[in-house]
């Protein structure tokens, strides 16, 4: 890992860079947050932001919702994926309805009982919803972090508790965005445009050398090596692709889903 002040240049480069990072899902307040984030799994922002107006028209409120038909609902968000996401949708809104009375519970234990939550879209809810300080840990958030050396983690979980040790608690929320920003505009998956990057100096992946691509492989056995030089030959960005994700997850709350029978089963 990098030594502390290393890391806290790296943040104030990141502050620096994305002064105008801010959540880019479209939403008014909880439910509507609540019901973007569960949508925005494996899908992007741009597309779930294209099917939530006239969603949230048909359905706005938790009441709507609850009283909607998944038959009804799915043909509206079909572009952002799966049917699982409308009727995880409409069964928890139902269930915010019998347990919270209609409200969005503000809590990691009340989100996280509801089917199709999971952490991380339990963390975007709290840190945009209710302020409440939170690092959610996304595809982005991983890669980028633990390239940056802001964290050296094999799970989100792990992720999440090293970066709330080195990032100051009153940056988490921003924090969260700024590393979504690199991650889009500049640390890409695939080919990270190092060469440009305004953080290269300092980042723990620029700085190491290149492992063979015998050395790592992702759960596919496919691997790939996105290296990229600076103008001065400095050839040392590349990392594998296998390094970039989390250890058993193809999404980071796709644990979510092995609770989704029980919580389901478990409302009465």
């Amino acid at each position: 890992m990098p030594s502390t002040s290393t890391q806290r240049a790296v943040l104030t480069k990141l502050a620096a860079l994305y002064p105008d990072a801010r959540p880019e899902l479209r939403f008014t307040n909880p439910y509507e947050t609540l019901v973007a984030v569960m949508l925005s799994a494996q899908s992007t922002d741009v597309q779930v932001n294209k099917v939530t107006p006239a969603l949230f028209l048909a359905y706005p409120t938790v009441e709507a919702m609850a009283a909607a038909r998944v038959e009804d609902v799915f043909p509206m968000v079909r572009s952002c994926g799966f049917k699982s996401k409308a009727s995880h949708i409409v069964e928890a809104c139902r269930l915010i309805l019998i347990r919270h009375g209609g409200k969005v519970p503000g809590t990691m234990e009340a989100l996280t009982a509801l089917p199709g939550v999971g952490r991380k879209t339990a963390n975007v809810v709290l840190a945009n919803a209710f302020g409440v300080p939170t690092i959610a840990v996304d595809t982005h958030v991983f890669r980028v972090s633990n390239r940056l050396g802001l964290a050296n983690a094999k799970t989100v979980e792990e992720t999440e508790r090293q970066l709330m040790d080195v990032i100051p608690r009153r940056d988490w929320i921003a924090a969260h965005h700024w590393l979504i920003f690199h991650g889009r505009r500049q640390c890409h998956a695939r080919k990270p445009a190092c060469e440009t990057c305004g953080i290269a100096l300092e980042c723990a992946c620029f700085n190491r050398p290149i492992p063979s691509v015998s050395a790592v492989q992702d759960d596919n056995s496919l691997s790939e090596k996105a290296a990229a030089g600076s103008g001065h030959g400095r050839a040392k960005a590349g990392a594998l692709r296998a390094a970039d994700e989390p250890n058993g997850a193809g999404a980071p709350d796709s644990a979510a889903k092995k609770e989704n029978a029980r919580k389901v089963r478990g409302t009465g």
